[in-house]
């Protein structure tokens, strides 16, 4: 049974990897979809296919989610072409710059935080502006981390702005939740993507990261992708403020042989 029928969605990040794998499972599930892309067209318009193929109507629009001018830009272009929008998925994310503090520069710390937090904020802002102008009711999901509770050496840029998405999901589902908008996240372990090349190209590599992880295995997009669907739907209209993990159990092991 379609799920998000007569459902417009907005997705950022929506050109590869969960993004990209969260508009063809909403679009699988009867809702339009709108994506931003960064840089890569050509791999926006692989999304779009997908979503086409599937018999709904999507568009692609080029912005940097992190400039508050370009996430302005994008909810007035969005809206030359759908009335409304229902549902919010902040999928856009940068990894970390792989380095401790010591090492870890202003301009590193900072591009981290705007693309992982700013770009969060300002599109929330913009679809919840939208929503108070319709009936209310709204769908928000953001693309955490198991690094919003689980830390890191050397992923002090990471952590700090996934924990950071985690503390502001969870004060504006308390500032909408009388008006039917929920927020909640999804958090990640090891997924398949381009954040994880060289786990993609590595297979001895990946087989040693998966010893880590109980369920032995690593993640794909399609895993993230269904828990959205699930946080779009009817289904969790009385859910609002959590974190739901999909890691396969990895979050569970980061204490083994603590005393």
């Amino acid at each position: 049974m379609k799920k998000l029928i007569g459902k417009t969605a907005l997705i950022t990040g929506g050109e590869s990897g969960i993004g990209q794998s969260i508009a063809a499972e909403f679009a699988l599930n009867g809702a339009d979809v709108i994506i931003t892309y960064l840089n890569d067209e050509a791999a926006a318009k692989n999304t779009l296919s997908k979503v086409e193929q599937a018999g709904r109507k999507s568009i692609a629009i080029q912005a940097d989610v992190s400039n508050p001018k370009a996430v302005n830009l994008l909810f007035n272009t969005a809206f030359q072409s759908f009335p409304r929008i229902d549902i919010l998925v902040n999928s856009a994310g940068v990894r970390s710059a792989d380095k401790y503090i010591h090492q870890l520069s202003f301009e590193e710390f900072e591009n981290t935080v705007r693309t992982n937090l700013f770009s969060i904020f300002l599109c929330c802002q913009n679809f919840v502006k939208h929503r108070l102008q319709q009936d209310g009711h709204g769908r928000i999901i953001n693309i955490t981390s198991i690094h919003e509770e689980v830390v890191s050496p050397g992923k002090t840029d990471y952590c700090a702005s996934k924990s950071a998405v985690r503390g502001l999901s969870r004060s504006l589902a308390m500032e909408l939740a009388d008006k039917q908008i929920t927020v909640n996240n999804i958090a990640p372990g090891m997924i398949l993507t381009q954040m994880n090349q060289r786990a993609i190209d590595d297979i001895v590599y990946r087989k040693d990261l998966e010893q880590r992880i109980p369920a032995k295995i690593s993640g794909m997009p399609l895993d993230v992708a269904k828990a959205a669907v699930f946080f779009a739907s009817d289904d969790a209209s009385y859910i609002t403020g959590t974190t739901q993990i999909v890691d396969g159990g990895l979050h569970l092991n980061r204490a083994q042989g603590a005393r």
